[in-house]
């Protein structure tokens, strides 16, 4: 596993942040890492990264425990915090080169990987200003530039695209999935449509605690208690009761219903035959599947974690 988490638990004072979670992130994935406000999103990304050490339980980055190695941790992590933290009296070439010899690529090496890196995440136009002359936009390019300078096989991104406007966000989004091709990434972010656009997996915290870790059509697909039907035209409800194995139908609308069903299997070739046997003109039938929004909500409304 690239990045290994287990029974990790992180407390302030007396106030946990983190409780007792655990998971792991495969080579090659790009996760989603979700949570609200004060989750232990944040926490749990420095703790991986060797920049807070846990209060106990353990996490590990390419299979190196990040307290008992965290130089080899920090070397093959690249890491984007929240706040995107930037020399702002620096030169955009002249910060890179900067972080490049922190991280003891070779002189020689280092002017190559500057110069990659710039065209990498467009920054040719701006590489001779000072960051501070800089748009939000392209300070978070600076910032995926230098956590990528080091070629590093595990990415850990904090809120890449927060504060960007809409032309900002699609540029951002292209640059994550140009440079996550043969990298681990575990991401962060809000915005859910981010998360939707570039991760396959998903993973939810709430007041510390984890909620859900599945695939992303996994989370978003209601299941098989829950199926859309539709007709040519309007049917009865009453009729549509009696099918085996419905619990309940609700109308959405002219000739489109809403099923409940027992949940213990998949019904819909049952209904197939009953609507062949009443002569009823089907022309739709799917499960029924939520947004990812309306997921994270049902995950993190604040009764959720409470017994």
């Amino acid at each position: 596993m690239s990045i290994q988490v287990s029974h990790l638990t992180k407390v302030f004072g007396r106030q946990p942040a983190v409780k007792d979670i655990s998971f792991t992130v495969r080579e090659g994935e790009i996760v989603g890492f979700l949570g609200p406000n004060g989750a232990g999103k944040s926490t749990t990304m420095k703790v991986i990264t060797g920049y807070l050490p846990p209060t106990a339980g353990t996490a590990s980055v390419n299979g190196k425990d990040v307290t008992q190695d965290p130089m080899f941790v920090k070397q093959c992590t690249g890491y984007l915090g929240e706040h995107n933290p930037l020399y702002l009296d620096m030169y955009v070439h002249e910060y890179l080169d900067f972080v490049a010899a922190l991280y003891r690529i070779d002189r020689g090496q280092r002017r190559k990987r500057v110069e990659e890196m710039i065209d990498l995440c467009g920054l040719g136009l701006e590489q001779h200003k000072k960051i501070n002359m800089l748009s939000k936009g392209y300070r978070q390019r600076i910032g995926l530039a230098q956590a990528l300078i080091h070629d590093p096989p595990v990415l850990v991104l904090d809120e890449p695209t927060s504060g960007l406007d809409p032309n900002q966000l699609v540029e951002i989004r292209r640059l994550i999935k140009a440079v996550s091709a043969n990298k681990t990434v575990l991401f962060s972010s809000h915005i859910l449509q981010e998360v939707q656009a570039l991760c396959e997996r998903v993973i939810v915290i709430n007041r510390g605690e984890l909620v859900a870790d599945d695939r992303l059509e996994n989370l978003t697909r209601t299941g098989s208690d829950h199926v859309v039907i539709e007709f040519a035209e309007i049917v009865s409800e009453e009729l549509l009761a009696q099918a085996e194995g419905v619990r309940s139908v609700s109308r959405l609308a002219d000739g489109k219903y809403r099923l409940v069903t027992n949940g213990d299997r998949d019904i819909r070739p049952a209904l197939i035959r009953f609507a062949a046997d009443h002569q009823l003109p089907l022309v739709g039938l799917s499960l029924e599947e939520n947004s990812l929004e309306s997921v994270f909500s049902q995950l993190t409304r604040p009764e959720t974690n409470q017994g």
